[in-house]
C-alpha cells in the first residue's frame, strides 16, 4: 500500500467535504422541490428548514450505508489516496456538469462511478466486490419504481380520505400544508442519513489507505464533518434543479408534495437501514411522477422525465470514465 504525506490526505479530505457540500447543492431540489413548488415554503426558508434535518440525521442513522461504499464495493485494500483523489474529482465533474444543465442525475451515483472508475484504472476490474454491486445496481432500477408505486397509492389513499369526509378544498390545503412541513423533515433526514454517509465511507476508506487509521472503523469527526458539508450544501441551494423537479414534471399541491416526500423518505429510510447507497433523487423523482399519474397519467411531462431517466443511466460510466481518465493524469505527478 502506497502511503503518502499527510498534507495530501488533508487535501483530499477537504475534497471529499467539497463533493459532500455539491452533493447538498445538487440534491438540495431534491429535499425543497415540491415544498418550494406548493408554496408552503419560500425557498429561503425551505433551504434552512432542509438543511437543519440534513445535519440532525446523525443523531438517528447509523453508518451502514457508509460501509458498503467504504468496504463493500471496492477491496479497500487495493484502495489509495491516489485513487480517492481521482475518483473524487471525477464525480465533483459530473456534478458540476449535470447541475449546469439542470438534470437531477444522482450524485450517490457519480461518487460510486468515481471510486469505481479510478480503483478499476489503477487495478482492473478484480478490484470490484460484486455482492456490494448487486445490491446498489438493482436499487438503480427499484428505488424509482418504489417511489411511483409509493407516491400513486399514498395519494390515491389520501384523495379517497378527503372524498369520505367531504372536506373542503380550503381545509385539505391548509392541513395539507402543514403536515408537508413534517414530510419535507422526513425527507431530508433520509437525504442527510443515505448521502451524507457515503462521503464519510470515501473519507474513511482514505484514512484507511493512507496508514492513519489501522481498521475500518468510522471517526466521530469524520460523520459530523459529512453532515455539517452536506447542510452547508443545501443552503446554498440549486435552484436550477428546482424548477426541473419542482415545476417541469408535474404540477403539484400541498397534498401531492406531502404524497410525494413522504413515500420518498419510507423508501430511503427503508434503504438506509438495510445499507443501501440509494438515489435520493431516483426515489424523489419517481414519487413526484407518481402523484402526478394518481391525477392523471396526462398530469406528468413523461419527455422531462426520459430525459432525467437517460441521465441516470449514463452517470456511473460517465463519472467513471472521469474519473479513470484523472487517475491516469495524476499517476504523472502522485503515487499510483
Amino acid at each position: 500500500m502506497v502511503t503518502l504525506g499527510l498534507p495530501f490526505i488533508i487535501f483530499v479530505i477537504i475534497i471529499a467535504l467539497t463533493f459532500d457540500f455539491t452533493n447538498g447543492m445538487h440534491d438540495a431540489a431534491n429535499s425543497i422541490s415540491t415544498i418550494v413548488s406548493t408554496r408552503v415554503l419560500s425557498p429561503r426558508l425551505a433551504v434552512i428548514w432542509a438543511a437543519f434535518f440534513n445535519f440532525i440525521a446523525f443523531l438517528i442513522f447509523g453508518t451502514t450505508v457508509a460501509s458498503t461504499i467504504g468496504r463493500g464495493m471496492i477491496n479497500v485494500n487495493a484502495v489509495t489516496p491516489t485513487v480517492v483523489f481521482a475518483g473524487l474529482l471525477g464525480a465533483i465533474s459530473w456534478n458540476l456538469i449535470t447541475w449546469y444543465f439542470g438534470l437531477p442525475s444522482s450524485s450517490s451515483h457519480a461518487l460510486i462511478g468515481g471510486y469505481a472508475g479510478a480503483a478499476i484504472a489503477k487495478s482492473g476490474l478484480g478490484v470490484l466486490i460484486a455482492a456490494g454491486w448487486y445490491k446498489t445496481l438493482i436499487f438503480i432500477a427499484l428505488a424509482p419504481i418504489i417511489g411511483l408505486v409509493l407516491g400513486f397509492f399514498l395519494k390515491i389513499a389520501a384523495t379517497w380520505m378527503i372524498y369520505l369526509n367531504k372536506q373542503a378544498p380550503a381545509t385539505v390545503d391548509r392541513w395539507s400544508r402543514i403536515l408537508q412541513l413534517f414530510s419535507a423533515a422526513a425527507y431530508s433526514l433520509g437525504h442527510g442519513s443515505n448521502d451524507a454517509q457515503k462521503t464519510m465511507g470515501i473519507t474513511t476508506s482514505l484514512l484507511f489507505a493512507g496508514g492513519l487509521i489501522s481498521e475500518f472503523k468510522i471517526p466521530l469527526w469524520v460523520i459530523l464533518s459529512a453532515h455539517a458539508a452536506i447542510a452547508l450544501g443545501t443552503l446554498s441551494g440549486g435552484w436550477r434543479i428546482v424548477k426541473t423537479m419542482g415545476q417541469r414534471i408535474t404540477k403539484l399541491q400541498p397534498i401531492d408534495g406531502f404524497c410525494a416526500e413522504t413515500s420518498s423518505a419510507a423508501s430511503i429510510f427503508l434503504a438506509t437501514h438495510l445499507g443501501i447507497p440509494v438515489s435520493t433523487t431516483h426515489v424523489i423523482t419517481g414519487a413526484i411522477s407518481g402523484v402526478g399519474s394518481a391525477n392523471r397519467l396526462s398530469a406528468v411531462r413523461w419527455n422531462v422525465t426520459i430525459r432525467i431517466v437517460w441521465a441516470w443511466i449514463f452517470t456511473i460510466p460517465a463519472a467513471a470514465v472521469m474519473s479513470g481518465l484523472i487517475y491516469f493524469l495524476a499517476r504523472v505527478f502522485l503515487p499510483a
